[in-house]
């Protein structure tokens, strides 16, 4: 899949009153970042629903559709990840993270607002499944997902613009 930058956001920055976020293809070099970002933003929401996994099985969730993986870095810094599906008729989130010390900064609400422009311009929905106990699902909710599905792990949420 293309950049996000290129097709997804349309643009290489966010900009909120604090900060830029940039985005850049995922590297091999980024794996271990990768594995780190996802055990400290994931780990607890896993074991609550009762799912506990280690460290082979979260890499191998890092290696899925690596080339689809968009580092999000702020400050210069990598701080997250968003790995995104094409299709013909929606964009689907596979993975959102974000190291939990840079959440509450606006920069998750920034990059779904970039990500609902570009989807609107194309006129695609964008799907998702987050956790029952993860708290990003109020995120989702307040950029105007609404919850489709559900199961004894996780929420089906859409959005269609």
């Amino acid at each position: 899949m293309p950049e996000i930058n290129k097709d997804v956001t349309g643009k290489n920055s966010v900009k909120n009153s604090t900060a830029i976020v940039r985005f850049r293809q995922a590297s091999f070099n980024d794996r271990l970042f990768l594995l780190k970002l996802r055990k400290v933003s994931m780990t607890e929401h896993l074991s609550n629903a009762g799912i506990e996994l280690d460290d082979s099985a979260h890499m191998q969730r890092v290696d899925e559709y690596f080339s689809d993986s968009q580092i999000i870095c702020y400050q210069e810094r990598a701080i997250g990840l968003i790995k995104l599906g094409q299709f013909p008729h929606k964009i689907h989130i596979r993975q959102f993270q974000l190291l939990p010390q840079y959440h509450g900064l606006g920069i998750g609400s920034k990059v779904l607002e970039l990500l609902k422009r570009k989807a609107r311009e194309r006129q695609l929905a964008i799907s998702l499944n987050v956790l029952l106990n993860n708290p990003a699902k109020e995120l989702y909710l307040r950029h105007g997902f609404i919850i489709t599905g559900e199961n004894e792990l996780e929420y089906a949420m859409h959005w269609s613009g």
